[in-house]
């Protein structure tokens, strides 16, 4: 629910041109190199995730710009408390120009 919720707060902020997909196979829209190849840079909640996209996604891992926000998975879809990090963390790395 973390980058669905960030994808609905950012679809329409022109600075950003933003998809979400998620690295389980249960997600609604499940990572792949195209998604990957198509970024400019990936924004990732937790370490496990770039982990994810080193393992399997090496070649593309290795020229990407990834960028963790560290946000564990305890939240619902828009919940206030969810918007509040989501905003202040990608506040935060667009402002030091890591995405």
């Amino acid at each position: 629910m973390r980058s669905a919720t960030a994808h609905k707060i950012y679809e329409n902020d022109n600075r950003f041109e933003v998809k979400s997909a998620g690295t389980d196979k249960t997600a609604n829209t499940v990572l792949t190199s195209e998604l990957l190849n198509w970024a400019d840079s990936v924004v990732v909640m937790e370490k496990h995730h770039r982990n994810h996209i080193r393992e399997h996604f090496p070649d593309i891992y290795k020229n990407k710009k990834i960028v963790c926000l560290y946000i564990p998975d305890d939240y619902d879809y828009m919940q206030t408390e969810l918007i509040v990090l989501l905003k202040d963390r990608v506040e935060d790395v667009y402002n030091r120009k890591l995405i």
